[in-house]
């Protein structure tokens, strides 16, 4: 426990117990039953503060939430997230954990070396991406998924988390903040239909902050890395 307590700043234990606190009440007051959801919630949260570190041990957590919120989507008929995040998230989590333990920064395995991609890889990516959510639009539509718009779109900003994730680029957590923003607009629609959804509301909305303090942070550790 001394170890955690020192590896963490006071901020970001501080950001880990109240994103925690905020959850679990949630869950205690509007749901009670899915703990599933609440786990998979636990698992997320955690993952994101080591993501904000560099950790690689974030994206061994991501993966495991990914297994999870795709079985928790699939029960709402979100088959949108179900499949981005069986199929994509997950899969795209292992391979960034491979990446990050095969880039640590000086050797230390707790903080991986972030990387600076091109201006032809960012055209490269947001062409490939574009290319995915065309193809997921199709296939969701196929699947008669619940609000195909908003499914889609959270393909679009998934799939350039998850790639941005594997390249070790810090616009990786603003990619998945917005993607946080547009789950947020998925669930209060999921929660008009049963309330008991309200704390996947409150789970990502936990997750957008911390994405946010995770985005910042490694801009801070990409000047100390480069200085």
């Amino acid at each position: 426990m001394k170890k955690i307590f020192a590896y963490f700043t006071k901020s970001e234990i501080l950001l880990w117990s109240f994103s925690v606190l905020f959850i679990t009440v949630s869950f205690v007051v509007f749901d009670r039953v899915n703990y599933l959801t609440f786990s998979a919630s636990i698992i997320g949260v955690t993952s994101l503060i080591f993501n904000a570190k560099g950790n690689p041990f974030g994206q061994f957590l991501m993966l495991i939430f990914s297994i999870f919120y795709g079985i928790i989507s699939y029960s709402f008929a979100y088959y949108g997230e179900m499949a981005t995040y069986l199929a994509m998230t997950a899969p795209m989590a292992l391979f960034a954990l491979i990446s990050w333990l095969r880039n640590p920064y000086n050797g230390n395995r707790a903080e991986v070396e972030i990387n600076k991609i091109t201006k032809k890889e960012v055209i490269f990516m947001f062409v490939l991406t574009a290319a995915v959510t065309v193809l997921f639009y199709f296939i969701l539509g196929a699947l008669n998924t619940a609000n195909l718009i908003p499914s889609t779109v959270s393909v679009t900003t998934s799939f350039l988390g998850a790639y941005l994730t594997f390249r070790r680029s810090p616009y990786f957590a603003l990619a998945y903040a917005a993607n946080d923003i547009v789950l947020i607009v998925m669930w209060i629609l999921a929660t008009i239909s049963d309330i008991s959804y309200f704390s996947v509301i409150i789970c990502f909305v936990v997750f957008l902050f911390n994405d946010l303090y995770g985005f910042f942070n490694w801009l801070k550790m990409e000047k100390r890395q480069k200085g």
